[in-house]
C-alpha cells in the first residue's frame, strides 16, 4: 500500500479513536485535585496534630506521597490509576516518582548495578540534567544582571 504523509494521516485520523476530552480532563482534574487534597490534609496534620513546621511538614509530606507512589507503581497499580486518570497522576511528585521507579524496577532482573542503577534515571534523567543546566544558566544570568546594575 503506497500512501504519501498526507493520505495516511487521513487514514490514520479517520480509523483512530476519539478520546472523550472533556470526561478525561475531568477525571485528570479531579485525581490530581484529590492527591493535593490528600497532601494538603497531611501538611495540616503534621502542623496542627504533630506541631511540626510548616517546612517539615512539607517535607514529611513530599516524602509519603514518594513513598506512596513508589509502592504503587512497584505493586502495578499506579499505571491502572495513571490509565483512568490520564495527567492527574502527574501533577504533584507522585508523576515524577513514577518516572524514576519505573525504569528501576523493570530493570531489576539484570541486577542492582547494570539494571536498577543504570536504569533508575533514564526517563527522569534528562529532566534533572536539563533542569539544573537551566537554573545554572538562569542563576549566572541574573547574577550577572545584578553585577550590573549595583
Amino acid at each position: 500500500m503506497n500512501m504519501d504523509k498526507k493520505s495516511y494521516a487521513r487514514y490514520v485520523e479517520a480509523r483512530a479513536p476519539r478520546s472523550p476530552l472533556g470526561k478525561d480532563c475531568l477525571w485528570a482534574f479531579l485525581v490530581g485535585g484529590g492527591i493535593c487534597l490528600f497532601a494538603e490534609g497531611l501538611g495540616q496534620i503534621f502542623t496542627r496534630l504533630c506541631h511540626m513546621t510548616q517546612e517539615n511538614a512539607g517535607t514529611t509530606t513530599s516524602i509519603i506521597l514518594v513513598l506512596i507512589a513508589v509502592t504503587l507503581t512497584a505493586l502495578g497499580l499506579f499505571d491502572r490509576i495513571a490509565k483512568f486518570a490520564g495527567g492527574g497522576t502527574l501533577v504533584p511528585i507522585t508523576g515524577f516518582a513514577n518516572a524514576v521507579a519505573s525504569p528501576a524496577i523493570d530493570a531489576r532482573a539484570e541486577g542492582f548495578v547494570l539494571g536498577v542503577g543504570a536504569k533508575i534515571f533514564t526517563v527522569a534523567g534528562p529532566v534533572l540534567l536539563y533542569g539544573t543546566a537551566a537554573g545554572t544558566l538562569y542563576g549566572i544570568i541574573y547574577w550577572v544582571c545584578t553585577l550590573l546594575v549595583a
